[in-house]
């Protein structure tokens, strides 16, 4: 008879290209595999339900996916502190695999874990899945891990990259006496997101489950890609790979996706279309970026990296925040892009750095107000990539470039010169001229009549104002805005 090893699921939602699981594998033919519903993150106040619709979406079509080769996904809903070693004992488990992850809150619950693990004698394994290399592997010269992204980049695709591991194979399910066993300690029918209090009823961008984000890959590489240098940033394109969400669940393997590069790559007949790869290509290492940078300082996911941002007295005007995230501060750009969020749970990343930069540097709001406002509405929502780009937008993170600020109009003038994604979120301005659109220098009248209000400041004003209230809190700090 084989011994039982248990695998607990965690932001890994596949059975492809999973490294821990196929060590699993390896071990024994009889996996059981487990979901925790973990109140330490659910009971949170920044968990979107558009997020927690795609999860559990996700998570029915890896059981759908577990029964194809013969075993279970088991589902707890419990503090996986306690729930993983019961089950794990409840089984007779030899071993319980699972991933690490980078965030904190991760940290301190997995220690707690192998510990209780420990206790009761039952052996641990571990790896890393959801990065290409850990973040071990890419440190300085001196051991040290990189704050700057230029150099981190230079040192990561300097390195080979591993090839997906194999899917799982037919498995050993469990026999009804470990199923009664296994009952015992609480595993329960997958609930839907909205008997877990998430109600979200429209459409995402991505369906959930491991088939349509291959699919979703298999798509944008063999498209999208070849042109992803210039469209990516104009958000009436579909220029992007919208596979956020499927990368911060694990739902596809970040090795699966690299090969796909390297695929795309070799079937590329100009170097232009290998520059468009290799520019996709350093965005998956900016996620892995901002990964490491929370493994290493987990102190960013409280507040700010530079020492002129930590205690920077920003204002926090509650009107202009709420103006901000109802997408009615009259800069239809900035609109735009609040309303995408609030209606479909995704935003444009170019429309990311817009409104981030305009509630800082404008508002002269707390990014940390705002940063938690997209972890409230984002259904690809993830600690670290949200912390890393609220941080580089508002100057107080890892960036090289002390200061910067977009305009709003100029942002707009460039990436949606003809207004057509202004249009598609702001139809009650679908009449006003495009030059007047993207400008925002839109007549009150017509304002008025589309019931738009006008700008809640000025953009020239608070531009001035901001960059004096930077330079007195740099004189106030001794700092240049380094750490």
């Amino acid at each position: 008879m084989s011994d039982l090893v248990l695998f607990w699921h965690r932001r890994d939602l596949r059975i492809s290209d999973n490294l821990g699981l196929a060590m699993a594998r390896q071990r024994s033919p009889k996996v059981v595999s487990v979901f925790c519903l973990d109140p330490g993150i659910l009971n949170r106040d920044d968990v979107a339900p558009a997020r927690v619709t795609y999860m559990i979406g996700s998570v029915r079509s890896l059981q759908e996916r577990y029964a194809q080769v013969g075993g279970q996904l088991l589902i707890l809903n419990a503090d996986p502190r306690q729930a993983i070693p019961a089950l794990a004992t409840a089984l007779g488990a030899k071993t319980v695999f699972f991933n690490w992850d980078v965030e904190p809150y991760a940290h301190e619950r997995d220690r707690a874990v192998i510990s209780a693990l420990n206790a009761a004698k039952i052996d641990v394994k571990t790896c890393w899945d959801q990065l290409l290399h850990s973040p071990e592997e890419i440190q300085s010269g001196s051991g040290s891990p990189y704050t700057v992204y230029s150099p981190f980049w230079k040192n990561w695709s300097s390195k080979p990259k591993a090839e997906p591991v194999p899917d799982l194979a037919q498995i050993e399910g469990l026999s009804e006496r470990e199923l009664e066993a296994a009952k015992t300690v609480g595993i329960i029918a997958l609930p839907t997101a909205k008997e877990l209090g998430f109600g979200w009823d429209n459409p995402l961008m991505l369906a959930p489950g491991e088939q349509a984000a291959q699919e979703r890959l298999d798509e944008f590489c063999s498209q999208a890609i070849a042109e992803y240098r210039d469209q990516r940033n104009y958000p009436a394109q579909p220029g992007t790979s919208l596979l956020s969400a499927a990368l911060k669940f694990g739902v596809i393997g970040v090795r699966t996706v690299w090969a796909a590069t390297v695929d795309a790559a070799k079937q590329s007949r100009s170097d232009e279309t290998k520059e468009n790869i290799r520019v996709w290509r350093q965005e998956i290492a900016w996620r892995e970026f901002y990964q490491h940078a929370l493994y290493f300082f987990p102190e960013l996911e409280e507040g700010a990296y530079r020492e002129v941002l930590k205690t920077f007295p920003w204002e926090n005007n509650e009107k202009y925040f709420q103006a901000w995230c109802e997408g009615k501060t009259g800069y239809p750009i900035v609109d735009a892009a609040m309303r995408q969020m609030n209606e479909t749970a995704w935003m444009h990343n170019r429309c990311r750095m817009i409104v981030a930069s305009f509630l800082t540097k404008d508002l002269v709001v707390d990014y940390r107000l705002g940063e938690k406002y997209f972890m409230q509405r984002l259904y690809d929502g993830d600690v670290s990539a949200n912390n890393g780009g609220w941080q580089w937008s508002t100057s107080s993170g890892m960036d090289p470039k002390p200061l910067r600020i977009f305009n709003p109009a100029s942002q707009a003038k460039k990436f949606d010169p003809d207004g057509e994604y202004i249009r598609e979120w702001l139809p009650e301005l679908r009449q006003v001229e495009t030059e007047n659109l993207i400008s925002g220098k839109i007549d009150q009248n017509e304002r008025d009549r589309a019931g738009y209000p006008k700008p809640i400041i000025d953009h020239a004003v608070q531009q001035r104002k901001f960059k004096e209230m930077y330079q007195q809190q740099k004189q106030a700090t001794g700092s240049e805005g380094g750490a």
